[in-house]
């Protein structure tokens, strides 16, 4: 097998692993019904606060149309609320209500609880090993 071949490997079984682990996390939800897609929204308003349907639709890369009716789902389930912007009162801005809050840190908790109880299972070399791989993606991710 080739350094190449070796790589290309190596990348493969990363990102298998990589996703049946974001698969298993993100069955670990207090919301079953909600989607990937608006549990990231509710959460990205629930850290950054309130933002326009613009700019949700442009942080996710989605189109204005498609992120209406995502914040409108998330609505009728009283998740977030349309808020007049401070600055511009034409303007509306999409803001968590403490449901949404509640949903999104629920959510964390078991998310951490169940990654814990796998993490519980390993050796200390194993855990030391997860936490060392933990940092470098992170690192190279955020490059």
């Amino acid at each position: 097998m080739t350094d190449d071949d070796s790589l290309q490997n190596d990348a493969s079984e990363l990102r298998a692993a990589t996703l049946r682990l974001a698969r298993r996390l993100r069955q670990q939800r207090s919301v079953t019904t909600m989607s990937d897609g608006q549990f990231a929204v509710l959460v990205n308003v629930h850290l950054h606060g309130p933002h326009t349907l613009t700019a949700l639709a442009e942080r996710d890369g989605v189109t204005a149309p498609s992120m209406t009716r995502t914040v409108t789902c998330l609505e009728e389930l009283g998740y977030v609320t349309r808020v007049a912007d401070t600055d511009d009162r034409r303007r509306v801005r999409i803001a968590v209500t403490e449901a949404g809050s509640a949903v999104v840190e629920e959510t964390v908790a078991r998310r951490d609880n169940w990654l814990a109880q796998v993490l519980a299972g390993l050796t200390d070399d194993e855990r030391r090993t997860v936490h060392d791989a933990a940092a470098i993606i992170l690192r190279e991710v955020h490059r």
